[in-house]
């Protein structure tokens, strides 16, 4: 199931504007030019990440996993990240499908497994 589209930018403000007047609400924005908008009739979050001019920018979905430890990858994709424990506090991979564009998948944190700090 589809949860959310990470989207990177060069302009921070512009594009949550857009976001904005598509109907979306700032549900939270980090000190460093990222945040999360949902809209009120619910489904998938936009998190944007403004980035330098000079980065290339990146746009993917992102898939919710029940379980990290018993997820297989599917064949047709090649693993472009291997699971980690995210300051966010879930469980990422990232997985690439057969044109090299990205799939962020995440899952809960398994027991015993404690997420690093944040940036």
């Amino acid at each position: 199931m589809i949860i959310g589209l990470y989207e990177e930018t060069h302009n921070w403000g512009k594009t949550v504007a857009l976001w904005q007047q598509l109907g979306f609400v700032l549900q939270f924005e980090t000190d460093h030019h990222s945040g999360q908008l949902v809209h009120p009739d619910g489904g998938p979050y936009v998190f944007v990440a403004e980035r330098p001019a000079t980065d290339e920018l990146l746009r993917y979905p992102i898939l919710h996993v029940e379980d990290s430890t018993t997820f297989e990858s599917p064949a047709a994709a090649s693993v472009a990240k291997d699971w980690v424990p995210e300051h966010w506090g879930v469980m990422e991979m990232h997985l690439a499908n057969a044109d090299g564009r990205l799939l962020s998948l995440q899952a809960p944190l398994p027991n015993g497994v404690t997420a690093p700090s944040g940036h």
